[in-house]
This record gives structure tokens, sequence and C-alpha cells, in this order.
């Protein structure tokens, strides 16, 4: 919301304010009950790591991971229901091991989700580049988690130049050496059906990135179980909304999410099921932000 007030010179340049109120607000409770007190298609995004199968047993008791789906299914009924139209979840979850073996309840949850009416639209994979080393008789170490994309619908809102990187050395090599089929659109004949124009791209500095999401990994603070960067939430963020929109981390655990949509100008809102994270959310983030904007304004 903001609330501007229009001041006419004679000429020249001007310093004009305006004050922007976003609302940062930490509940405390189920987000399956928590969410009854909001309306039908709210929120514009949906970010979240909700507590793994059998983690966190310490602070959030551990789900396992047989039941799973069912615990879930009844917390993503309501983000469907609070979920604008035009609107993303994004999940970021794990598999786990149990016997040496994969566990499919992350496999049966996304087919259990699209029954129960969301859209599975895009994978993206977080490449943890510090992931903890260790040593398994059967297999090597976790280095990625999955970040599933689900929607109401085919038609949301999404904003990929937000989130284009450098082009890098690609554009030094690749596009020095065009041959004939790099300057007109073609079909591939491996079999994808992509098509391309590469001469497109010359003289471009930036490129629009891949599933694959290889950020930084600065976290806002170590007293939560289960934190994860900045970086995660906020390229979401960048990607699925446009300021003043609405954020929901319904296992918002120390804030991280609504601290981020806080400083990208986005309204959020936080629930977790534990007082103590809730209390430090809100010490991070304050209930209620409100920044004063400068900016110079041509008069006349």
């Amino acid at each position: 919301m903001k609330n501007e007030k229009h001041i006419e010179r004679d000429g020249g340049l001007w310093y004009k304010k305006f004050m922007k109120t976003l609302e940062s607000i930490i509940k405390c409770g189920d987000c399956a009950e928590v969410l009854l007190d909001y309306p039908d298609n709210f929120f514009d995004l949906i970010v979240t790591s909700p507590p793994y199968a059998d983690c966190r047993l310490k602070t959030y008791g551990g789900i396992k991971p047989g039941e799973y789906v069912n615990w879930f299914l009844s917390r993503s009924e309501q983000f469907l229901r609070v979920l604008k139209p035009t609107g993303t979840f994004i999940l970021n979850i794990k598999e786990k091991v149990v016997d040496g073996e994969r566990h499919t309840y992350v496999i049966e949850l996304i087919l259990a989700l699209r029954e129960q009416g969301w859209l599975w639209t895009e994978e993206f994979i977080w490449h943890k580049r510090n992931c903890h080393p260790g040593k398994w008789p059967n297999r090597f170490r976790d280095a990625w988690e999955r970040c599933l994309q689900f929607n109401k619908s085919k038609q949301f809102q999404m904003f990929q130049e937000n989130v284009m990187v450098p082009m890098g050395k690609w554009a030094e090599t690749r596009l020095k050496h065009l041959g004939k089929n790099d300057v007109i659109r073609f079909d591939s004949q491996v079999g994808s059906g992509f098509g391309k124009n590469i001469a497109n791209w010359i003289g471009r500095d930036k490129a629009y990135p891949s599933n694959v999401l290889h950020l930084a990994t600065e976290t806002d603070n170590q007293n939560h179980s289960a934190t994860f960067p900045r970086a995660l939430p906020e390229w979401f963020i960048k990607l699925f909304t446009k300021d003043g929109d609405w954020v929901l981390d319904p296992f918002v655990g120390s804030g991280t999410t609504c601290k981020v949509a806080q400083k990208l100008g986005r309204n959020s809102v936080g629930i977790d099921t534990l007082p103590e994270y809730a209390d430090l959310a809100r010490e991070k983030i304050g209930q209620t932000e409100m920044m004063l904007l400068e900016g110079k304004v041509k008069y006349g």
C-alpha cells in the first residue's frame, strides 16, 4: 500500500517521499488450523520447507515416512484453498534412506497432491554446495534437494526476467563460432523437439537460468535446527511475485522466508508450531515493517 503526496513546484528536480507499509506476520500454531482464519485465494506464493520424515525428532517430534502423506495432505488442503489461482506453491523436500533404500514418501506425496487438485508444474534441484561430508558403504553424500513447484492452474504469474543470470563463458565461446544452423530456428535432431536461434543471443549479457539452482549458502542464524539459506526463498519470491504481493511460509522456523520477503517489498505470513521459533522469527523481522523510500521526481 502506498501513500503518495504529489508536489507541484516551478520546475526542476524535487524530492518526493512516500511511505510503503509492509505486513510481516508471524503466528504460532498448526498451519492447518491457523490458515482457517484466511480467506480463499489470498496468497500469491507459498514457499516452505516442512520437517522431513523422521527428522527434527527433538524439536517437531518427527513424522514417520509411512504417515507423512496423510499428515501433509491435511495441511496442503488449506494451502490449495488460500493460494490464488495465479499463485505458486514451492515445496522444498528430500527423500530419506531406510534400511539402505530410498524411501518413496516424496514420490507418494507428489502423486497424492495431484489427486488433491494440484498441478505438478516443475521440479527445481537445489545444489547444496556446502553439504556435510560423510561416508556410507553403498552411496555418496547428498548434495541436492528437491524444490517442487505446484500450481492451481496452468496460467500463473511468473517473472522470469527477475532471475536471469550472466551469460558467462558460453557467450564468449559458442557465439564466436556460429554455424549455418545457428542463425535460423530449427528443430532438434535428438528428439527433444526444442527449437532455437542461437544468433538471437549475440550482444546479450544475461540468459534465463536452468532449473538447477546453485545458490549462496548464507543463513540468517543457526538457532534453528533446519535453517535454509536466504537465497533459496529469495530466488522463488523474485520469480513468482511482484512488489506488494503476499508470501506464506507455513513452516517458517526462524523466519528466513518472511525476512527475505520483507527485504524484497512483499507482505508475508509465517507459521510455526513452536513458540520459541515463532518468537525468534518475530524478533528477526518485527510484526510490521514501515519503510521510508525516497526518490527524485521531475515536475513542471
